[in-house]
């Protein structure tokens, strides 16, 4: 999983609340287990005709935010069902941030696990943020993860909160799999220790 430490980057605005699992990535996409190539799904209901042809209107289709690397989000973001392809969606698309008022706990804990960065704000932060996400190219929000700060266009910052053991994660690109390695060394020798003990298993 790649470290998250800073990011700058155009954000797209979306202010609709309760974008739930489904809209972000549809029930009939939901057949692979594989994480890459979902990104072309991504709010494929809002984002394409019923022919398949672009949406122009929708944000992502639109020039400015076809790089987008952060969503500036509505209430209540990923609620819905608790399916892991929507973080997959979002990750492969290259989403690397979401800032919104507040998130569904299983969505928020699944974006840690793949190497997103959910921030909780206060509304009016939030709003303010929305406004430079909406001004496309000319506007870029910062992220530092290391003192949990974002900075909008113009220079203000506003401080976010996150769980120490989920910022170290992030910090040092760490998912279950990174986690359990990190204990490796601890895994062989008790491996070793057990086969010596009890050759007959």
């Amino acid at each position: 999983m790649d470290k998250f430490t800073t990011l700058s980057g155009v954000a797209a605005p979306m202010p609709l609340v309760n974008i739930d699992t489904d809209m972000i990535i549809p029930k009939q996409f939901l057949k692979t287990i594989q994480r890459s190539g979902l990104g072309k799904n991504l709010f494929d209901e809002m984002r394409y005709d019923d022919n398949g042809h672009e949406i122009p209107d929708f944000v992502l289709n639109q020039p400015a935010y076809r790089k987008a690397q952060i969503l500036v989000a509505g209430d209540n973001f990923g609620c819905g069902s608790s399916r892991e392809h929507a973080p997959w969606a979002l990750a492969d698309f290259g989403i690397r941030a979401i800032i919104s008022t507040s998130f569904a706990d299983i969505f928020y804990n699944n974006c840690f696990k793949n190497g997103m960065l959910p921030i909780v704000l206060p509304e009016a932060q939030v709003e303010i943020l929305m406004e430079d996400a909406r001004k496309g190219e000319n506007a870029r929000i910062a992220i530092d993860l290391e003192s949990q700060t974002v900075t909008s266009a113009d220079g203000q910052e506003f401080s976010f909160q996150i769980d120490p053991f989920k910022k170290h994660c992030l910090l040092n690109g760490l998912d279950d799999i990174g986690l359990t390695l990190e204990k490796v060394s601890s895994i062989d020798a008790f491996e070793a220790a057990a086969s010596q003990a009890r050759p007959w298993v």
